[in-house]
């Protein structure tokens, strides 16, 4: 199972299929995945067989270790597209989380004012209102919608707590009154017999609905691009991924895919 874990709180930059030159930042212990989701298909592998030992990095680690980042890439003459919250599992759980990103902007505007600062979140800290003002701090707040059935929710994401549904998701997403990127993962295959399968007709007609709901200024579709933890899976062609698209774009949706 060849998943991967990032040792430090800042790694690459990398070129991200989505967003570009990304300076990553990972707000998780080195040495293990922390997450409110269990995703099948996470690149970070599976919650019990990543437990970590260690501690989230604290809010000043991360401000010293982002800015003496960002004074070697100005001295290299090389800056960043985006700073990048990802790393190993959820950001938004780091306690100190709304803090680091008034520090991100602050030590941002000060060294690269041209890069974006994106977080990738599974979404289910919205139910904390300094999680949602933080959010909407950052220029590419990107949100997970994997699927509008609850059944295919606790199938392919996992989440930690019983009470995330679709329904509450929902919700949560709308209150960004559409200044929000929607991320979702589309993907073919089996699990343990049964089909994982979210672009069903049924589903991608509930998709499009929600999505006229939440008004996202993008939408970003997706499929598996590294090994997988989880047996199985397949990725959905670049044709089908298109056809999705075209389902979102004619509804007035600017969408973006990566195959």
């Amino acid at each position: 199972m060849a998943t991967i874990l990032f040792d430090s709180i800042i790694f690459g930059p990398v070129n991200s299929r989505r967003l570009g030159v990304s300076l990553g930042v990972n707000l998780l212990p080195p040495d293990g995945k922390v997450c409110s989701f269990n995703c099948l298909y996470c690149e970070c592998g599976l919650n019990q067989e990543r437990r970590t030992h260690s501690k989230m990095p604290s809010r000043e680690a991360v401000s010293v270790a982002l800015e003496k980042k960002l004074k070697e890439m100005q001295q290299d003459h090389i800056m960043p597209d985006v700073i990048t919250f990802a790393g190993n599992g959820e950001p938004t759980l780091h306690p100190e989380f709304p803090a680091i990103i008034e520090d991100t902007v602050r030590i941002r505007d000060q060294w690269c004012p041209e890069a974006r600062i994106a977080v990738l979140s599974n979404a289910t800290m919205l139910h904390k209102e300094e999680v949602v003002e933080a959010l909407k701090k950052v220029d590419d707040n990107i949100l997970k919608l994997d699927s509008v059935l609850d059944s295919r929710i606790r199938q392919l994401d996992v989440p930690n707590s019983p009470d995330f549904t679709f329904e509450r998701l929902q919700e949560q997403l709308c209150r960004f009154d559409g200044d929000l990127i929607i991320q979702t993962m589309f993907l073919k295959g089996e699990h343990e017999g049964v089909s994982v399968e979210n672009t069903t007709k049924e589903e991608i007609e509930g998709w499009l609905e929600a999505l006229k709901k939440i008004r996202p200024r993008q939408v970003m579709i997706y499929t598996i691009d590294r090994e997988t933890p989880v047996k199985g899976l397949k990725k959905v062609s670049r044709e089908e991924l298109e056809e999705i698209a075209n389902l979102a774009r004619k509804e007035g949706f600017e969408v973006q895919v990566s195959g």
